[in-house]
């Protein structure tokens, strides 16, 4: 007997192929089926907030509020950059909730290009700071006073440490710095800056551990950070930066045509709570629930550092990359 065995009756008198075909449809109906059960009490999270001090806030809120946490954390490398690209690129068919970022550029930047609701969709809480940190054990003799155009003298070539300045705080600090101190002033800091010959990193807890071992002398990092090197007995103290630091809030957005709206609005809401910024002060990744009043920062004009995001990283590639 000769043939297409794909053309076989079986004993139902179904098709071969076509039982193939019936087990497809079958299989695409339950998996529409499932995604449309999801449960409404998940909430999808892109999380830049450091996973260690995240992670026990995300359990209290499933205990207390009975909901289903799904976070994706960011990398240190690109911090909060990574995230929000990927919100960009899905912004068509979004696959995130909630968003949580611990620096305010990128929140501003997404709320810009309509990434969250328009009507309470972007929120901020609690507050680190940027900082100078040392190492005391080869600080001794040296004045304390140190300002940011110090880190350009020669005292300092090679030794100092900053974390790549397209990404993170680091980025949010150089873009506000530029419009504190205007152009000219801004891209001759920089250049100079990058001719003393400056350890870059991938990241501010990197800044620390290279300033705690004497690699670097001297850094520019994340009041955090500090606290958590100290916290693990390193040598290391925090350099205030009066008029110069960049107050740092952590943001909460609420991403537009996320799947959960429901779940995510409760969620937003509990993290918004002064009780999460009492525990991230109590684990050290925040300073405070607010802005200390006596230590004056930079005031960020958003709308034009937007503006001109583009150009200043543009500048700042080819000002720092090798």
């Amino acid at each position: 007997m000769s043939g297409n065995r794909g053309n076989e009756a079986s004993a139902s008198g179904v098709p071969a192929m076509g039982r193939w075909a019936l087990a497809a449809a079958v299989t695409g109906l339950v998996l529409a089926l499932w995604l449309e059960l999801r449960p409404v009490n998940a909430v999808v999270v892109y999380c830049a907030q450091d996973q260690v001090y995240a992670e026990q806030v995300f359990r209290l809120a499933e205990k207390e509020m009975g909901i289903r946490v799904l976070p994706v954390y960011d990398s240190e490398a690109v911090k909060t950059v990574g995230l929000a690209n990927r919100l960009l690129a899905e912004r068509d068919r979004p696959r995130a909730d909630l968003f949580w970022g611990n620096e305010e550029l990128r929140a501003r930047q997404m709320a810009a290009r309509e990434i969250f609701l328009s009507a309470n969709g972007l929120a901020f809480f609690g507050d680190r700071t940027r900082c100078l940190v040392v190492n005391t054990q080869l600080w001794r003799g040296m004045r304390s006073g140190v300002s940011l155009m110090d880190l350009t003298n020669s005292t300092w070539r090679g030794k100092v440490a900053i974390a790549y300045p397209q990404f993170g705080t680091t980025a949010a600090h150089f873009h506000a710095l530029r419009q504190h101190w205007g152009d000219a002033a801004w891209t001759t800091w920089c250049r100079n800056l990058a001719a003393n010959r400056p350890i870059i990193v991938d990241g501010n807890s990197v800044v620390v551990q290279m300033v705690a071992s004497g690699e670097a002398h001297i850094g520019l990092t994340d009041s955090d950070d500090v606290v958590a090197g100290l916290r693990e007995g390193r040598p290391i103290a925090a350099l205030p930066l009066p008029g110069e630091t960049l107050h740092i809030p952590n943001s909460v957005g609420l991403v537009r045509g996320g799947p959960h709206p429901e779940a995510a609005r409760r969620l937003s809401q509990f993290l918004c709570d002064p009780r999460v910024a009492s525990m991230l002060v109590e684990s050290g990744a925040l300073n405070g629930v607010a802005p200390d009043p006596n230590l004056p920062g930079l005031a960020p004009g958003w709308d034009r550092i937007l503006t001109e995001l583009d150009a200043t990283t543009a500048e700042l590639n080819r000002i720092f990359l090798r």
